[in-house]
């Protein structure tokens, strides 16, 4: 029998992160069982809500702990699609990963900061953190998703420019729908406000992207 040496890329750096964001995922089940049960379920119910998002817990340790692992996840990701679509930028810039995730934690940080200070000055504060805890937590659990793919496309299938887009095209169709969500439990008081409900969805919501997505092209 012929035996012949089988070569694997090494992707030692996104395996360590990786293993980071388990660890993490692995500590936030074993300190908050049941509120880990309960935010699994998302998707399909919203006790976690009823449950834990009725006071401003935005930094509580198992948020934090989802927040860090999101961001690792959604920055390797992002990585991904600089290797696909401009693999000439990540052979140049050795640092790109922590750039990119430098950024996005900036990025978000910025947002809930001016998103606080909205609320403040309206006198919203109470409407505004329930509106940031239930963005967090679906973002949060869209940041798992990102940890799969993530697995998926490092170490069983080869990424395509196909196959991140279509990816990416599902995450922003969630996100919209989990925002949706959002808006519609604050219907009445949007109605009342649309004016500047319209003016908050435009500076808060769509323009940082827009800002960030030419950021990076």
């Amino acid at each position: 029998m012929d035996f012949s040496e089988r070569l694997i890329e090494s992707n030692d750096w996104a395996t360590f992160l990786l293993g980071g964001c388990f660890v993490l995922f692995a500590l936030s089940k074993y300190f908050y069982p049941k509120r880990f049960h309960e935010f699994s379920l998302l998707p399909i119910t919203n006790q976690y809500f009823f449950v834990h998002g009725k006071n401003d817990e935005l930094n509580h340790p198992f948020n934090m702990l989802l927040f860090v692992a999101q961001i690792i996840s959604v920055s390797i990701f992002v990585f991904l699609l600089f290797e696909v679509f401009n693999p000439t930028k990540v052979k140049q810039n050795e640092w790109l990963f922590i750039q990119i995730c430098t950024a996005y934690t900036a990025f978000i940080l910025i947002k809930y900061s001016l998103e606080k200070i909205v609320g403040t000055i309206f006198s919203l504060d109470e409407m505004i953190n329930q509106y940031l805890y239930q963005k967090l937590s679906y973002r949060n659990f869209l940041g798992i998703l990102f940890f799969i793919s993530n697995l998926f496309f490092l170490y069983i299938v080869t990424p395509t420019a196909t196959t991140l887009l279509v990816f990416s095209c599902c995450i922003v169709l969630l996100n919209a729908i989990a925002l949706l969500y959002s808006y519609k439990k604050s219907g009445n008081l949007i109605l009342r406000n649309f004016f500047y409900f319209i003016l908050y969805l435009c500076a808060l919501e769509i323009s940082p992207y827009i800002i960030l997505y030419k950021t990076f092209v």
